[in-house]
């Protein structure tokens, strides 16, 4: 059987060191599940571009800084096993932003709401023993996600619900290529819920989510 565990982050370091989750908790929690593989939020033209020049940053497409900060180190040095999972077409990802082409009146409202909604992300974060790893966190992040799907359906499916489906998929790879292993994932705590619902039925996985 293998063992999955589902690790949400937040890809700004100011956002968190003020909300509990630093690097070196984040690094504490990865060495305690002790993981065969490492399934990140890193698209596969990007990991490419890591192994053939680590200094090489700054473009498109870059990974977050918590895997050049943290994760990729941490891999080379425990000998961690590291997949690539994100999916992004970037020549054609900031077409289809939900709030592509609005009038500015528009425009003003919707990002006021969606500053509202993550008011109450922040807040639902911070009461777990992880932050940003809870059920009532992936609550909230669910019905922010199915207010924009109402915004934008076309920018959902692609952003949201393709990518998702895709990420899963890449998972699954990933645990049928490496029996027994323990495999964690770690993605942008946004993903969680649709991570979880996507493998909770998986056979012959143990799904451990949260982590603590």
């Amino acid at each position: 059987m293998v063992t999955v565990g589902i690790l949400g982050v937040v890809h700004d370091d100011e956002l968190r060191v003020n909300n509990n989750l630093s690097l070196e908790f984040i690094k504490d929690l990865i060495l305690e599940f002790n993981p065969d593989v490492i399934c990140g939020e890193v698209l596969p033209a990007s990991w490419e571009k890591y192994k053939e020049d680590p200094a090489n940053r700054g473009y498109w497409g870059e990974p977050p800084s918590e895997y050049w900060n943290l994760i990729f180190p941490l891999c080379e040095e425990k000998q961690f096993k590291f997949v690539p999972i994100d999916w992004v077409e970037l020549d054609v990802w900031l077409d289809f932003d939900p709030f592509k082409d609005l009038e500015s009146s528009q425009l003003e409202i919707l990002e006021d709401q969606s500053e509202q909604w993550w008011q109450q992300q922040l807040a639902a974060a911070r009461t777990s023993v992880i932050p940003f790893n809870s059920l009532e966190f992936d609550h909230v992040t669910k019905q922010k996600y199915q207010w924009l799907e109402t915004i934008n359906p076309e920018s959902h499916a692609v952003r949201w619900v393709c990518r998702h489906h895709i990420m899963i998929q890449r998972i699954k790879n990933a645990i049928n290529d490496n029996p027994d292993a323990r495999i964690l994932c770690i993605v942008g705590a946004d993903h969680n819920h649709a991570l979880y619902e996507g493998l909770i039925a998986q056979e012959n996985v143990q799904l451990i989510y949260p982590l603590k």
